[in-house]
């Protein structure tokens, strides 16, 4: 009997847990009843009760799992460090606040066994803030055309992953995982469909500018070359222009020395465009230096503080 891992990562979650996995549980048991499955929640150190709740439904099913995070350590790795830990036959990754849809598992399984590796979620439509889906589409249209490796648009991690794409994960060995352009740069069989993203079941969002700001650029660091290339070019095009005006200006104050007006104005013009081109490309070399520098620290991706449900492993650090 081959075996299904539901992956679900959770933060404040307390009104969502116990109505997603009832949810899912429905979905496996009516739809998918000849496949074992197995629920696995790990949770980021959430602040409210919703290490509890997990703890109870794990007492109550054993094919409820939890891994509990030491503390929080963002958005992309503890749910990479959870696939890496499942032993389904495939995983499948989903939110635990109902904006992906969990009737779409079965679909998922549908086409894995068509021979796809990789099933993915592609949201075509939101409910969600229309200014907010204006700025992410306006960011898929870019990261897509600025990088060599082909970027999946509106894809959030929704989707299925077959067992043979988990152990390539688990061989990355990547400290700062970036798994929307994994599951792209890779280049397994995958099939993409569509849904519409639902607006939060209950609760409130843990995203904010901030976090969708280092999201950002962690797809941009990890795979453009773009911004380096354009700070180069502008770099030489502004110095070129800087001494052209600056040689212009001199001949011109020499040929005209009592009639062409002093003043500082074209000084601070000057000064003041060039250093905001500077300002801006330090920063975006800053960039790419933090994303070097965590690869260089090869720190875990997570610290658990315990798990539930799971047969014991000497190391249970990734």
């Amino acid at each position: 009997m081959k075996k299904i891992s539901v992956v679900i990562p959770c933060f404040n979650e307390e009104d969502n847990v116990r109505p997603i996995c009832e949810a899912v549980c429905g979905v496996m048991e009516r739809e998918l009843a000849h496949y074992d499955y197995e629920i696995v929640f790990i949770d980021n150190k959430s602040l409210d009760h919703t290490r509890d709740i997990i703890a109870a439904l794990c007492a109550e099913n054993p094919r409820v799992k939890a891994i509990f995070n030491a503390r929080n350590f963002g958005q992309f790795n503890s749910p990479y460090h959870a696939l890496c830990q499942v032993d389904g036959d495939c995983a499948v990754l989903l939110c635990c606040d109902f904006q992906d849809p969990v009737e779409m598992i079965a679909q998922f399984v549908r086409e894995w066994e068509n021979g796809y590796k990789i099933v993915c979620g592609i949201k075509t439509s939101s409910r969600e803030n229309r200014f907010m889906r204006l700025l992410r589409t306006c960011y898929y249209k870019l990261i897509r055309r600025m990088s060599s490796v082909e970027q999946i648009e509106h894809f959030t991690g929704f989707g299925l992953y077959d067992a043979s794409f988990l152990a390539v994960l688990r061989s990355l060995d990547d400290p700062t995982p970036f798994l929307r352009g994994i599951v792209a740069e890779l280049g397994f069989a995958r099939k993409d469909i569509a849904y519409e993203q639902q607006r939060r079941r209950a609760g409130k969002t843990s995203n904010n500018f901030f976090r969708l700001f280092d999201a950002a650029m962690l797809s941009f660091t990890s795979y453009t070359k773009t911004g380096l290339r354009i700070a180069t070019l502008v770099g030489f095009v502004m110095s070129f222009l800087s001494i052209a005006s600056a040689l212009v200006y001199l001949c011109l104050k020499l040929i005209y020395w009592d009639r062409f007006p002093a003043g500082t104005t074209p000084i601070l013009l000057a000064v003041l465009v060039l250093g905001s081109v500077q300002l801006f490309f330090i920063g975006l070399v800053g960039e790419y230096i933090m994303s070097m520098n965590a690869r260089i620290m090869h720190r875990p991706l997570v610290i658990e503080e315990t798990r539930l449900n799971f047969e014991k492993k000497e190391n249970n650090d990734a």
